[in-house]
């Protein structure tokens, strides 16, 4: 099958371009993906993937593309953790080789393979993460991989590395890894370095690498990723972090707003649309803010730019769905279901349990009136959307899944932690 070019392509709003989807919002728009399968029903095929990684997997038209890590040579003594706290983590004891990999999406072959990388890692991760979690981003002409303290990368489709970036070494909190992806809008490419060092915004030209601005941040460790927003003509990236929910001129880096309320340990990322901004956090105290883009500036903190805020079953690890004008997201990272109406922050019904899941890393996604959530233990909940959401299949792999889905054209892409799959009814 031939590679079709940007210039070619369907609709960008048939891809799937980063770990969110083409809104990032969780939302695929045209996509109808099957309702039911396991591992002997609708696999159209099943590609064993290298080494370890809980990225994403990131789709444009014919070609799929992931990042792992690949221990290789002989191992060495554990090394420790050098962040304060630290706990639950692995020990690292092999040099990691990070990789980017394209697969043919009509039958999986892995069409190449491409280290951008070698060393020993400086850091340990957490025991269920992986040293390749953040997930790449690409336009079509592009694959952006971030690897966070083990580099940047820009390649062609054909896998050239195109160029490369050193930011540094982050010192992550309690140790446990590095996992927010990259932002892409238009020619900018906007990655979030928040640690317990010295944290900042950094903005790249997208074709040269060259760095266009970067603007310091009074954050501690997040791992939420970006978005980009167009709003009062102009686009901003705005980023979750513990003191504050900022957004940025993308042309300079310059703040335009801020809000404060979230809580330590930001991971879930946040979502808009139709001028509003949602921003979620639970890991010491829950929060949910629901922001007016409008006209706002400065420092908005309990202004009415602040529609409404709630303080209960609020997200952690898996950042909400805005689906319907509704926003759905999980207590925590734990099988209970809200879900809101975006305008007004009202609950008319719920909170829902959910059959069959049990602890969630990967973000829930939804196309054709249908949400897809995926827990640790290889098994996905298809729901119907609406005030009421019921149950349709529960759906097991016979492996753990920490990444979140793809859905493209009638498939669901699940990258699990050995295997890369893609599923379409009446696949077998």
């Amino acid at each position: 099958m031939s590679l079709v070019r940007v210039a070619d392509a369907a609709e960008p709003l048939a891809q799937w371009p980063n770990w969110r989807g083409p809104l990032s919002t969780g939302e695929a728009p045209q996509a109808d993906p099957p309702t039911e399968w396991n591992e002997s029903k609708n696999i159209r095929w099943k590609t064993a993937l290298p080494g370890l990684g809980h990225s994403s997997p990131v789709v444009w038209d014919d070609r799929i593309f992931v990042t792992t890590a690949v221990p290789v040579g002989d191992a060495l003594p554990p090394r420790p953790s050098k962040a304060p706290g630290a706990h639950d983590n692995l020990p690292v004891t092999h040099q990691q080789q990070f990789v980017v990999l394209a697969a043919d999406r009509e039958n999986g072959a892995i069409v190449w393979q491409r280290s951008v990388g070698e060393l020993l890692p400086h850091e340990t991760w957490h025991v269920s993460g992986s040293a390749a979690s953040a997930s790449p981003v690409t336009d079509g002409e592009h694959v952006f991989a971030f690897f966070g303290s083990y580099g940047l990368s820009c390649l062609d489709l054909e896998g050239t590395v195109v160029w490369q970036k050193d930011l540094g070494d982050m010192l992550v909190k309690h140790g446990h890894g590095e996992g927010a992806s990259p932002a892409l809008h238009d020619e900018t490419l906007v990655v979030n370095w928040d640690h317990e060092g010295d944290s900042f915004l950094v903005a790249f030209d997208k074709r040269t690498g060259e760095e266009r601005w970067r603007v310091p941040r009074d954050e501690v460790t997040s791992w939420a990723t970006p978005i980009v927003v167009e709003q009062d003509g102009r686009a901003q990236v705005i980023v979750s972090g513990t003191g504050r929910v900022r957004g940025y001129d993308l042309d300079t880096g310059d703040v335009i707003w801020e809000c404060g309320g979230l809580s330590n340990n930001v991971v879930a990322s946040p979502v808009a649309a139709d001028g509003m901004l949602y921003a979620g956090s639970s890991y010491d105290t829950r929060a949910m803010l629901a922001i007016r883009l409008a006209g706002a500036k400065g420092d908005i903190t309990g202004s009415d730019h602040v529609v409404w805020t709630r303080n209960e079953r609020t997200p952690y690890v898996p950042s909400p769905l805005l689906f319907d004008d509704a926003l759905y997201y999980l207590y925590h990272y734990q099988g209970v279901l809200t879900r809101l109406e975006a305008e007004t922050g009202e609950e008319p019904s719920g909170p829902f349990r959910l059959p069959g899941i049990t602890d969630v890393y990967a973000s829930p996604v939804a196309a054709a009136g249908r949400i897809y959530i995926t827990d640790r233990d290889g098994a996905t909940l298809v729901m119907t959307a609406g005030e009421q959401p019921q149950a349709l299949a529960l759906n097991r792999l016979e492996e753990p899944i920490s990444a979140t889905p793809a859905l493209v054209g009638k498939e669901i892409i699940l990258r699990g932690e050995h295997h890369l799959y893609s599923i379409s009814q009446g696949a077998q």
